[in-house]
């Protein structure tokens, strides 16, 4: 009875040791980037970050990312849908929902340069992606009467700030 009770101890110890390894991974690398609260929140959010490595966390960081840009153009399709007869604003509404769109298409190109290990080319992609969102806004800018709606704003530092976090997790991933 002893010997048992003193195996579940070493094992509840291992496993208590083990969670902590991982989640000192997991602050250990946020600390390094430019949002440390939101990578947390993020990547205590996904189970599958207390079993990954450095570059498993950015890549679920950027699956966060893209998560973000393909809700955005679906939310800016839709928006297409419901809008009155104002054609100009249907046009930029288009243009935005494409935008979100790339940064997706950036972000799903980043993951297949994680895993062939290709950072340069993975920190391009996340920048790119980050800078999709600009595009949507200066649409906006070139029609004098169109109001960037508040909602799109949010999003797009959402997904600026996912972005940040990539980058600063790629930059210590040694490329």
């Amino acid at each position: 009875m002893g010997s048992s009770f003193f195996i579940s101890i070493l094992v509840s110890l291992a496993l208590t040791i083990s969670v902590n390894g991982d989640a000192d991974l997991i602050r250990k690398t946020c600390k390094t980037t430019k949002y440390y609260d939101l990578c947390v929140s993020s990547l205590k959010s996904d189970p599958t970050s207390l079993n990954s490595d450095t570059k498993g966390l950015a890549t679920i960081l950027v699956g966060v990312g893209m998560a973000n840009a393909t809700a955005t153009s679906t939310f800016l399709s839709s928006q297409l849908l419901s809008t009155t007869n104002d054609t100009i604003l249907k046009k930029v509404l288009k243009e935005c929902s494409d935008k979100y769109a790339h940064a997706g298409d950036a972000l799903q190109a980043s993951v297949r340069d994680f895993e062939s290990e290709s950072y340069d080319y993975a920190y391009m992609h996340v920048m790119a992606a980050a800078e999709y969102p600009n595009a949507c806004h200066n649409a906006f800018r070139r029609y004098p009467g169109l109001v960037y709606p508040r909602e799109i704003v949010r999003i797009e530092e959402g997904l600026k700030h996912i972005c940040d976090v990539v980058l600063g997790i790629i930059d210590h991933l040694g490329f």
